[in-house]
C-alpha cells in the first residue's frame, strides 16, 4: 500500500487501468477531452500490477480499475468519476489539483 500512496502523492491525476478495459478507456478519454495529462498505470503491463491491484483493494476500490486519484486522494472509479462530471464538480477539483488551468 506504500507503493500505491507513493505513486498517487507524485502528480496531480493518477489513474489505474487496464488495457482491455472500455470504462477505463471511456474514463481516460473523458480526462484527455478536459486537456488533462494524467498519469495512468496500466495494472496488466505492470510486472507489480497483482501486487498493485490488491492493494488498490485494500484501499477500498472495487472495482480496482478504473481507479482515479486526484490531489492525492481516491475519488472513485468510473461511476463517480461520471458523477462527479455530470454534476459539474469534476472540473473543480481538476483545478484544484494543478491539473488544469482554464
Amino acid at each position: 500500500m506504500e507503493k500505491v500512496n507513493k505513486m498517487v502523492s507524485e502528480k496531480p491525476i493518477v489513474i489505474f487501468s487496464k488495457t482491455q478495459c472500455c470504462i477505463s478507456h471511456t474514463i481516460k478519454s473523458l480526462f484527455y477531452d478536459f486537456g488533462v495529462n494524467p498519469t495512468i498505470y496500466e495494472l496488466d503491463e505492470m510486472s507489480m500490477g497483482r501486487e498493485i491491484e490488491q492493494a488498490l483493494s485494500r484501499l477500498g476500490c472495487n472495482p480496482t480499475s478504473p481507479a482515479v486519484f486526484i490531489g492525492g486522494e481516491f475519488v472513485g472509479g468510473a461511476n463517480e468519476i461520471m458523477s462527479l462530471h455530470l454534476n459539474s464538480t469534476l472540473k473543480p477539483m481538476l483545478k484544484s489539483a494543478g491539473a488544469l488551468w482554464v
